[in-house]
């Protein structure tokens, strides 16, 4: 997967006009990934009558556990090392490796979608 993530970031800023150099650059690249489990819990119930009243009916609750992906890309100045630019994109990760990958090129085309910002222009 971190070879997918350095291909769909460095396609998204070659598509966005810089150019990947060795050596001495001015803008760096640091990507981060975290990934921890969350749950939810299905039951079903039935409402009757005019008030909050509640009828649980069917089988007992289900609980689903997933996994949810973030992918942090942060691009930084190399002559000062702050960030000058940050994107987040998060989702629940797959089973299946090609829907992950899917997943990730549309996150990443999506995370830079308004990259480079729009400054504010200034007159003289």
């Amino acid at each position: 997967m971190k070879d997918r993530i350095v291909e769909a970031v460095n396609a998204q800023l070659a598509a966005k006009g810089l150019q990947l150099v060795e050596g001495e650059a001015d803008l760096g690249v640091s990507a981060n990934t975290a990934t921890k489990e969350e749950q939810t819990l299905d039951s079903f119930y039935s409402g009757f009558g005019g008030g909050w009243y509640w009828h649980r009916w069917g089988g007992p609750v289900v609980v689903e556990t997933y996994t949810v992906g973030t992918l942090v890309v942060d691009l930084f100045d190399t002559s000062t090392k702050r960030v000058v630019w940050w994107g987040m994109a998060s989702d629940t990760i797959s089973d299946k490796p090609e829907k992950n990958t899917e997943k990730l090129s549309k996150a990443v085309e999506k995370m830079f979608k308004d990259f480079p910002p729009k400054g504010e222009r200034k007159t003289d």
